[in-house]
């Protein structure tokens, strides 16, 4: 299955948590794809913290969205996400932004990702390694733009 994941950091030392973060899931059963630029970000939700740096990656897993979930999670913790402050500041964050064509409504997940559209931290990123995707809304990613203010940081990862 083709999924897109979101990574943002904002403590420490973000180029390395992006980058174990990267290093962490390709040591799974997952295939990295394509890996966008790092993007300097405004926070979104809680303003009164640093400043993100965001990517994200095209990935291909035969993991099912739990699985992938709990991956995830799992290597955040590793990385030491503490979860103290929803939408608070973070060592590393890896967001399930759309998993193939798979719609998901639980307590636990949601997918697409529910913000998708609305946080251009995620879009421009997803914008540049997937010009023409078109969003689960049925809108093509090139027509959409989300709140927030993004910097493109790097010209290579």
């Amino acid at each position: 299955m083709k999924v897109f994941l979101g990574l943002g950091s904002n403590l420490g030392d973000r180029a390395y948590y992006l980058r174990k973060a990267i290093s962490s899931l390709a040591r799974s059963t997952i295939k990295i794809g394509k890996i966008s630029r790092i993007y300097e970000t405004e926070p979104w939700g809680v303003m009164d913290q640093p400043l993100y740096w965001n990517q994200v990656l095209e990935i291909e897993t035969t993991l099912e969205p739990l699985e992938l979930l709990h991956l995830c999670q799992k290597i955040e913790l590793q990385l030491g996400r503490e979860r103290k402050v929803h939408w608070g500041s973070r060592t590393i964050d890896i967001d399930l932004l759309i998993y193939d064509n798979i719609v998901s409504e639980t307590e636990v997940l949601r997918l697409p990702h529910p913000f998708l559209e609305m946080r251009e931290f995620v879009l421009a990123p997803l914008r540049e390694i997937a010009p023409n995707l078109v969003l689960p809304s049925g809108r093509p990613i090139s027509e959409v733009s989300g709140e927030g203010k993004v910097y493109p940081l790097l010209a290579e990862n």
